[in-house]
């Protein structure tokens, strides 16, 4: 009777370097995660400052944005630290 496969990974099965597109994938994504929440966050306060009358809503999208941004960028990164363990 044939042998079942396992679910496990062997250790040997793993390769031993890792490759390098998914680390520059990785990177360039936190790279970009940033950049984008804020303009995200300043285009929807510049909008909701349009439909609303007001001159300030933008900046509490720009900021909210940020905040957005930068915890966004420190769960990939300690997301990425634990999958390097």
């Amino acid at each position: 009777m044939p042998e079942k496969p396992s679910l496990e990974p062997n250790a040997s099965s793993r390769p031993s370097k890792k490759d390098p597109l998914v680390s520059l994938a990785r990177y360039s994504e936190i790279g970009f995660i940033i950049p984008a929440a804020i303009l995200l966050g300043f285009f929807l306060g510049k909008l909701a400052d349009y439909y609303l009358h007001t001159r300030w809503l933008y900046l509490i999208g720009l900021l909210f944005g940020a905040v957005v941004g930068f915890w966004q960028m420190i769960r990939m990164a300690v997301g990425a630290f634990k999958k390097d363990e």
